[in-house]
């Protein structure tokens, strides 16, 4: 009883990898191999990349901007709705030049970051109803598991990290921050937007470092957590392949189906070609009709017995002839024409039986 027990426990217990089919119904349920971390790296570089390299663009377009605000909108003293409306559309103009290009570049980059991970996926079951998720046991069992604590870890790494890189690039240049309350406008204007865009883009490549680090903790989580038991595997293969034991009653009726509708044709034969104890082969042949003999019934030992008490219950000649019959039953199939090396043998075992047939 106990040694049952242990083998259940064993079979349950979930050792095994995935196999496709698991992965694949995982995958359509949005159950995917992702790090959160890798998409907001690879975002906050793609971001702080874009405004280094357009700042001069970016700048421009403040210019105009203030440009026009200090020269058509201020002047103006009596501000009716249609005008109102106009200044309002201009702005919404201005404002779409400056943040357009790097909203998009935000949105791109988070696809790319989705799709580099796992692929085009598109799926609703993320979005159905689970009363599971809202369930107040397993919200607190989520707060205190092992996964919380590890992302508390990954939150204070993050902090420091970046922290530490950040303050290092600020002290590294200690003499620019502090002659900035020396400089003009333009000056200070242009050295916080050099310092910020450096302090952006090294904090995105220490994300990125701190990324790959996560992302191979989700590829060792989420692998955990699609293992299956060996009775798991044994129940998907039932499902998808069906139950042994009822595909081989769909075999053995197949058989006997086959088995009777070959017996049936055996009073149809003109001749049967014994081993003579192993071998019986059942031919039949109507010229004019047919080019050849065909085969309609064959079969060795229990088979071929029963073979040949059909065709003797039915008056059938049997014929003699172990190298013919062990021949013919290798290399001719149920239904089959004889092969023309067979032919001359074959037309003396007929020419045989119609004699024999005649004198009766």
């Amino acid at each position: 009883m106990m040694l049952r027990l242990d083998l259940q426990f064993f079979a349950g217990e979930k050792t095994e990898k995935a196999t496709p089919k698991k992965r694949q119904d995982s995958r359509k349920k949005g159950q995917v191999l992702k790090s959160q971390d890798v998409t907001s790296a690879i975002l906050l570089l793609a971001v702080f990349l874009f405004l280094f390299f357009a700042a001069g663009f970016m700048r421009d377009r403040f210019f105009v901007f203030f440009h026009q605000a200090f020269t058509e909108y201020i002047p103006i003293s009596n501000l009716d709705e249609d005008q109102a409306m106009l200044i309002y559309g201009d702005v919404l103009i201005q404002m779409a030049f400056l943040l357009l290009p790097v909203m998009l570049i935000a949105v791109v980059a988070g696809v790319a970051g989705n799709l580099f991970q796992f692929g085009l996926l598109l799926t609703a079951e993320p979005l159905k109803m689970d009363l599971k998720k809202i369930d107040p046991i397993k919200g607190l069992k989520r707060i205190f598991s092992i996964r919380a604590i590890i992302e508390l870890m990954k939150s204070v790494l993050k902090i420091s990290f970046i922290g530490t890189t950040t303050t290092l690039i600020l002290m590294s240049n200690i003499d620019k921050v502090l002659g900035l309350a020396f400089k003009s406008p333009w000056d200070i204007l242009t050295t916080v937007g050099q310092l910020a865009a450096l302090m952006g883009i090294t904090a995105a490549f220490v994300l990125l470092f701190i990324s790959i680090l996560d992302f191979m903790y989700q590829k060792y989580d989420y692998e955990k957590n699609l293992r299956m038991s060996k009775q798991d595997i044994k129940d998907e293969y039932k499902n998808s392949e069906g139950d042994p034991l009822i595909k081989s009653k769909i075999k053995q009726r197949q058989r006997e189906m086959s088995m009777r509708r070959m017996m049936q044709e055996v009073p149809n034969a003109d001749v049967v070609i014994t081993n003579p104890t192993h071998y019986a082969i059942a031919l039949k042949y109507k010229d004019g009709d047919m080019d050849a003999p065909i085969v309609v019934a064959k079969g060795v030992d229990f088979v071929a017995q029963k073979i040949k008490l059909i065709a003797t219950e039915n008056n059938i000649v049997m014929v003699e002839n172990r190298p013919l019959a062990r021949a013919l039953y290798d290399d001719v199939e149920i239904g089959g024409r004889i092969p023309e090396e067979f032919f001359k043998a074959i037309a003396e075992i007929l020419a045989y039986v119609y004699r024999i047939q005649r004198k009766i």
